[in-house]
């Protein structure tokens, strides 16, 4: 076995080239960076070869919130959210088997930017969005059935960007916005 110097450089996963893709699109997102700033900085990130290469690319974004990701899991049943609860920046949704059933119509968004990571096995997936939500399924792979979201016909401005990605096997991803605006 060869021991490798402290100072060697790093080599990344695709891991960590995925979440500095992410952070910076948080960053453009929230207006922290331009559009010129974001393709030069993804072109730095997509081509790095070592850890060094991301962190001189994600130089001066702010650190995400440690506290901003929340996990939500069962092996079989039923996941379901509704109501006036706090969606975190990041949520992970994990079911082998079971529906899952996110309302986030009602719910209290505190971030201009919420990502939604599916890994379900068997079993679709129905969520609500804010009415004025901007929506964005491009991260989805399904196995067996497809993905219903048709975008609305005007687009609303003031909501949150909810970006929904991860892995579904055998069921049906449906998104669909909410009828009426909620006021409180």
């Amino acid at each position: 076995m060869t021991l490798l110097p402290e100072d060697s450089p790093q080599p990344i996963g695709e891991g960590d080239r995925e979440t500095a893709v992410r952070r910076l699109q948080t960053a453009y997102a929230e207006a922290l960076i331009s559009h010129e700033e974001l393709d030069e900085r993804l072109h730095r990130v997509l081509t790095a070869e070592v850890r060094g290469e991301l962190v001189t690319a994600l130089a001066s974004l702010p650190e995400e919130e440690p506290g901003a990701a929340s996990t939500i899991g069962a092996a079989g049943g039923r996941i379901k959210r509704r109501g006036a609860w706090r969606v975190p920046r990041v949520l992970k949704v994990g079911s082998a088997y079971g529906r899952v059933r996110l309302d986030l119509s009602r719910a209290i968004i505190e971030h201009p930017v919420v990502d939604i990571e599916l890994q379900l096995g068997t079993g679709g997936a129905r969520i609500t969005v804010p009415r004025d939500a901007v929506v964005d399924v491009e991260g989805v792979t399904t196995g067996w059935k497809d993905l219903r979201y048709r975008a609305p016909r005007r687009s609303r401005s003031g909501g949150p960007v909810i970006r929904i990605s991860g892995a579904m096997g055998f069921g049906r991803l449906k998104v669909r916005h909410a009828w009426r605006r909620v006021q409180w």
